[in-house]
């Protein structure tokens, strides 16, 4: 693309995420960066449309960014605005502070905070996933009799996770049994990493029950399944009043969304290096329930390995010279944070990823 293209391309995407309305080649001759006449204006309008990175809405209205266009503007033309030094300290504070909240995790509630100080600064909704869980140990089950052959086995992590299942036993346990299970735990469970309580590992331990086996079994498939739940992703959704209250998006779409929305799970797998943007409707086999969305997300890690992601929502036409540095920002902000080790923790490059694989 020559010179010429690239700057009236910019200032095509510019004008329209600014104004949400096709741009015609009189608005960009009245522009004092292009000099050139209405004429060429509109001939080089019309090559960007034929190489598919302009879009001709009406026959007589102007031209809009496409998909292509915008991820052109993103990866070449867009000139990223500074965080300003006060809003660099806003954040510190939320997020140092967050770290010490005692009413969750350090893990939860940084993440929670950050999420809600990105909504609140981008106007969008955020998103967030959360695999810290993939790091913890388990660090204590016990087992508390509630009621006739009913009990609570309760676990704890090194994340500081708290989870309890309530199991209904075939028979009530003998003090022999609540011994040899703490016992049996103790030896075989404590400082065990989430990741390492696969089915496989889980039937050696069974096996490894011996003559306590029919009796204990359901217990140890307990902690299976708490484990299985502490390893799974979830989706967080702050701003959601943010997505509703968008012109663009149909409230239908939105309330749709909001129902579902661990389908951003799958869509976020492969955010795990850089900036990622991603599109709503892109892919013709795309279902996901917001057509014409924005999804821009960052990677945080923990020990040098990726902990989850964070990013917004929001509709094509986002201002992403603005957004995109908040997400770098909070991402780094949120691995030194996380991270344990003493060396330079990973940092987030400024590069687009298209649907997770690099341009």
């Amino acid at each position: 693309m020559d010179t010429r293209s690239m700057k009236i391309l910019s200032a095509i995407v510019d004008e329209y995420i600014r104004t949400g309305e096709p741009v015609g080649s009189k608005a960009l001759a009245e522009k004092p960066d292009i000099s050139v006449s209405s004429a060429t204006i509109r001939n080089t309008m019309a090559a960007l449309e034929q190489e598919g990175y302009l879009d001709h809405p009406h026959t007589s209205a102007g031209r809009v960014p496409t998909y292509k266009g915008y991820r052109f503007y993103i990866d070449n033309l867009m000139d990223p605005v500074p965080l300003e030094e006060s809003a660099i300290e806003q954040i510190d504070e939320i997020l140092e502070n967050a770290v010490h909240d005692s009413s969750s995790t350090p893990e939860e509630a940084l993440i929670q905070s950050a999420s809600s100080a990105l909504a609140e600064v981008t106007n969008c909704a955020t998103f967030s996933t959360n695999h810290v869980a993939q790091f913890s140990v388990i660090t204590k089950v016990d087992v508390i009799p509630t009621g006739r052959r009913m009990y609570v086995l309760l676990m704890i992590t090194s994340s500081g996770a708290i989870k309890n299942r309530v199991c209904r036993m075939q028979f009530d346990l003998t003090n022999e049994q609540m011994e040899f299970f703490s016992s049996f735990v103790h030896s075989n469970l404590q400082g065990v990493n989430l990741e390492e309580m696969t089915d496989e590992y889980i039937e050696k331990l069974t096996e490894a029950l011996g003559t306590y086996m029919v009796t204990l079994s359901p217990l140890l498939n307990a902690v299976h399944e708490l484990s299985n739940d502490l390893m799974q992703d979830s989706v967080e959704v702050s701003g959601q009043t943010n997505l509703l209250e968008c012109q663009e998006f149909p409230v239908v779409d939105v309330m749709k969304f909001l129902e579902n929305k661990q389908e951003l799970s799958a869509l976020m797998d492969s955010t795990f290096s850089g900036i990622s943007i991603k599109f709503g409707g892109e892919d013709s086999s795309d279902t996901f329930a917001i057509g014409n969305s924005s999804f821009v997300s960052g990677t945080y890690y923990k020990d040098g390995k990726p902990a989850g992601t964070l990013g917004v929502i929001g509709p094509m036409r986002l201002d992403y010279r603005r957004v995109i540095p908040y997400i770098e920002y909070f991402s780094n902000k949120i691995t030194r944070l996380l991270s344990e080790e003493t060396d330079q923790p990973p940092q987030i490059e400024s590069e687009v990823k298209d649907n997770g694989k690099q341009r």
